[in-house]
């Protein structure tokens, strides 16, 4: 295929560029000032994540041969050097995940990563918030902000209780918003919920300033702990500016037997939507045994929010060169 004139030309400007570079500048002053140590983990991984929304990337280094596949998201090794007394870690990486292009997505896109020890995911947000502010600089608001449970979000925007409503609400809600279950499927709670989130909520969160969702429902925990005060809810949080989701944070669960259980689900729900199962990452589970340290932690978008800081509508506008131009 002859490739256009015009498709060895980068998607960002010079000037993004050196933006770019100021905050990726930025990033790391922000965590020396703190004595959080920047680590880097391996890319390329022997067992990729359980979680049936995320799809990660085959990587043969020898024809017709499976080496492993490209991380999307540094989580895991990162855990474990926690478990090795590794103390406050931070890591801006470069993460592949598959099915996902659009405005707001590139396959390839770079992730700001940390783990704090005895933090509560209040201080979190705390920090979350500050490092934000800083990389936003004049696009940041003075206001200062909201932080409103998952539920609280729901109701204010919906009408709807995401934990009580009967599965009927739910996708009467979501059928006039659009939603169409794949196949004709049933209708999956987790799924109506996350449809809402996106096409409803989540875009009208942050308008002008940023917005904190948490305690998302138990069954969205993922690798996060529950509530001891509200077990139907997770530790969890997300971040909003002007509608776009830029961090996903968690008190991070320790208990080794807690997260196989949660990963044999995940296996269970892949097997059943015909998507690969590849097992799970024996070594997470072998360091969650010898004891995780209490922390919580967060993965930030950098490249959404240089979109934001920058004005710009695309996330190829902030990329040297976008996925069809790599």
């Amino acid at each position: 295929m002859t490739a256009e004139p015009r498709d060895w030309r980068p998607t960002a400007s010079r000037a993004t560029l050196e933006h770019r570079a100021r905050l990726l500048a930025r990033t790391r002053a922000f965590f020396a000032e703190r004595c959080v140590l920047e680590v880097e983990t391996p890319m390329l991984v022997r067992v990729p994540v359980t979680d049936v929304h995320i799809h990660s990337a085959r990587v043969e280094l020898e024809p017709g041969t499976t080496a492993g596949f490209l991380h999307t998201s540094p989580e895991y090794a990162m855990k474990r050097l926690l478990a090795a007394a590794s103390g406050d870690i931070f890591q801006i990486c470069k993460v592949v995940r598959g099915r996902e292009r659009g405005p707001l997505h590139n396959p390839e896109f770079t992730l700001v990563e940390w783990y704090r020890l005895g933090r509560t995911l209040e201080q979190l947000m705390d920090e979350v918030e500050a490092l934000v502010r800083e990389l936003l600089g004049p696009a940041a608001t003075a206001s200062a902000g909201e932080r409103v449970t998952y539920r609280d979000a729901f109701v204010r925007e919906l009408g709807l209780d995401p934990l009580d409503a009967q599965i009927g609400e739910l996708v009467r809600a979501s059928s006039a918003l659009g939603y169409e279950p794949a196949g004709g499927s049933r209708a999956d709670r987790d799924e109506l919920l996350d449809f809402l989130m996106a096409t409803r909520i989540g875009p009208r969160l942050g308008a002008g300033g940023l917005s904190f969702v948490h305690r998302y429902p138990a069954t969205q925990a993922a690798l996060a702990e529950l509530d001891p005060s509200d077990p139907r809810v997770a530790l969890r949080f997300e971040l909003y500016c002007d509608g776009i989701e830029l961090a996903n944070g968690f008190r991070e669960l320790a208990s080794p037997s807690e997260q196989r259980a949660r990963f044999d689900a995940d296996r269970l729900r892949r097997r059943a939507l015909g998507l690969p199962d590849h097992g799970v990452d024996e070594r997470l589970l072998a360091a969650l045994e010898s004891g995780l340290p209490a922390c919580s932690g967060v993965a930030l978008g950098f490249d959404r929010v240089l979109m934001i800081a920058t004005g710009a509508r695309h996330i190829d506008e902030v990329l040297a060169f976008a996925a069809e131009r790599a």
